[in-house]
């Protein structure tokens, strides 16, 4: 009997159009014949929906979404139904319209990939493909993530990080720190956000306080990092759950000098494809085997030491001296990063179907746990209002 499977796109988010060409590449290469497709979309404005119409990406170019139905997503942790509340039926009277056996997120930037989307099936109990609530968290925030890799001892270049409401406050402050702490070139960057958006370099004063207004106007938090100059991006994937991690083909993305900008990456290159024109990038990357096998292993650590699971790409820069930092983790990278997967025996329908695994066992690893504790607390606790009462230290 084939799964159910739910394939979530869009999302209120910078990086909408390239989550609907994920979440379309994603429907397009699935294996029709283990999986049932039920396709929602979630609008600019958080509207949830599903129809037909959302299966083809000619319909998005042409805005031809005629049937889509607004949906509440509304899920029983015992019968997985989804269900529907139109306008002019009551909210308790639900009107069931599939079922769903597994989710699959495919929503980039915020509201999706930083572990939003993934608290709410875990509370439905629901399995989901990819990196769990703290692994997305963890690899969304930039600050939090480098954090992370310092303590484990994981290369990184070095950084200082801000909040807006500081850099309002005080401006000249955080510019002479950043000055003292890192000097120049400089790579400013909002800290939750992806596909490079809101990132400068900075050589001087006067491009560092043009770049930090710009990354304000997409977050909260703002991290400067000392750039390495003249670097080479190597991309490393890795794959699966626990200990149990494979990597993927190392690739060098051509055509850029300081920043992969988002051009770069979905429409100068964009191809049948859908963004990932293989002309534009070498794989395998042209790295000797003891730079690779470095890689690769850091690649494994990077992933293990947010405790992601499914597929995640790690980006790393190389200095001139071949020194390796880890730059990011991306735990749901843009077309699932299915070029780097394909000669290592993993097509498109293959890594998804792995993918998918991947998640049914996390799924069943969970509920291994106990989440009930037997004890007669009710009877042993009295409330009061004094502070010697009996629930001080709960």
């Amino acid at each position: 009997m084939k799964k159910k499977i739910a394939i979530i796109f869009g999302g209120r988010s910078v990086e909408h159009e390239v989550s609907v060409i994920t979440g379309l590449q994603v429907m397009e290469n699935i294996d029709k014949n283990k999986y049932d497709i039920i396709p929602i979309y979630i609008n600019k404005e958080g509207k949830w929906c599903t129809g037909n119409s959302l299966m083809k990406f000619e319909n998005f170019k042409n805005n031809n979404l005629n049937d889509l139905q607004e949906i509440t997503l509304s899920l029983n942790a015992n019968d997985h139904n989804l269900y529907l509340h139109p306008n002019n039926i009551g909210l308790f009277r639900k009107k069931i319209i599939d079922r769903i056996d597994i989710v699959f997120p495919t929503i980039h930037g915020t509201n999706g990939e930083d572990g939003t989307i993934q608290g709410l099936f875990e509370l439905k109990n629901m399995p989901y493909v990819g990196g769990g609530v703290l692994a997305s968290s963890v690899g969304m925030d930039k600050i939090l993530m480098k954090e992370v890799f310092k303590a484990g001892g994981l290369p990184i270049v070095d950084y200082f990080w801000f909040y807006r409401k500081e850099w309002i406050e005080k401006k000249d402050k955080i510019i002479n720190d950043i000055e003292e702490k890192l000097g120049y070139s400089l790579f400013v960057k909002p800290a939750n956000l992806g596909s490079s958006i809101g990132i400068s370099k900075a050589k001087d004063k006067e491009s560092l306080i043009e770049a930090i207004e710009v990354a304000t106007r997409y977050d909260r938090k703002i991290i400067i990092e000392k750039a390495v100059e003249n670097p080479r991006e190597i991309n490393c994937a890795a794959m699966g759950y626990n200990d149990d991690v494979i990597v993927s083909l190392c690739e060098e993305p051509l055509g850029w000098e300081e920043i992969l900008t988002f051009e770069d990456k979905y429409i100068k290159s964009n191809t049948k494809g859908m963004g990932k024109d293989s002309s534009r990038r070498i794989i395998p990357a042209d790295i000797k085997d003891n730079l690779r096998e470095k890689i690769e292993k850091l690649a494994k650590e990077t992933f293990m030491a947010i405790d992601c699971s499914g597929n995640a790409r790690i980006d790393f820069l190389l200095d001139e001296n071949q020194n390796i930092f880890i730059n990011e983790i991306n735990t749901l990278p843009g077309s699932i990063a299915f070029y780097l997967w394909e000669k290592k025996g993993y097509p498109f329908d293959k890594l998804l179907d792995k993918m998918i695994n991947i998640a049914i066992e996390v799924h069943k690893d969970k509920n291994e746990n106990m989440y009930t504790y037997e004890a007669d607390l009710f009877n042993q606790v009295h409330l009061g209002g004094t502070k010697a009462s009996s629930m001080k230290g709960i």
